[in-house]
């Protein structure tokens, strides 16, 4: 199973190594769209997503979008502004019309302004916030944590010391 391999593709290239790979060049070049994860970091990394979701942060982030849904005045706030938005693009592109444009988007200001009145929009973004710090957090640890094993691993062994002339 530690062997086993799974194909992880990104839609972005990472190219950290600044000069061409000749025959003396022992690093090996790749890009992350086509790095190979082991499959035992893949569950494990799954797992890790698991309890992340189990978090109270997550379970907070949950019940106030659920709420935030069942909010019929939060939810017309929302379709106006979505509306206005739409307006903003047709007094922008059809109409060439600036003036439009600053007055709707200063009534998106103001329908913005009624929705963060609403305390379940604060918990709601708040809950945001905690989840995304969680997850900065994880990703800095575990980051750390390579980065120190990586350092120790490259450390030159220590030279004996010298013996002592009193």
């Amino acid at each position: 199973m530690a062997n086993e391999q799974t194909t992880t593709k990104h839609n972005h290239d990472h190219d950290h190594h600044d000069h061409e790979h000749g025959e003396g060049c022992g690093v090996p070049k790749f890009h992350t769209k086509d790095i190979i994860v082991r499959a035992d970091i893949m569950a494990k990394t799954k797992e890790l997503a698991e309890m992340l979701f189990t978090s109270e942060e997550v379970q907070q982030y949950q019940r106030a979008e659920k709420q935030i849904q069942g909010n019929e005045r939060v939810q017309g706030l929302i379709a106006q502004m979505k509306k206005k938005q739409k307006e903003i693009v047709a007094f922008e592109t059809t109409f060439k019309n600036a003036e439009m444009v600053t007055k709707i988007e200063k009534e998106i200001e103001e329908l913005q302004d009624q929705l963060d009145e609403i305390p379940i929009i604060s918990e709601f973004q708040q809950s945001q916030a905690d989840i995304n710090y969680l997850l900065q957090t994880v990703v800095a640890v575990i980051r750390d944590t390579v980065a120190d094993k990586v350092n120790m691993e490259d450390a030159a062994p220590a030279e004996e010391p010298e013996d002592c002339i009193e």
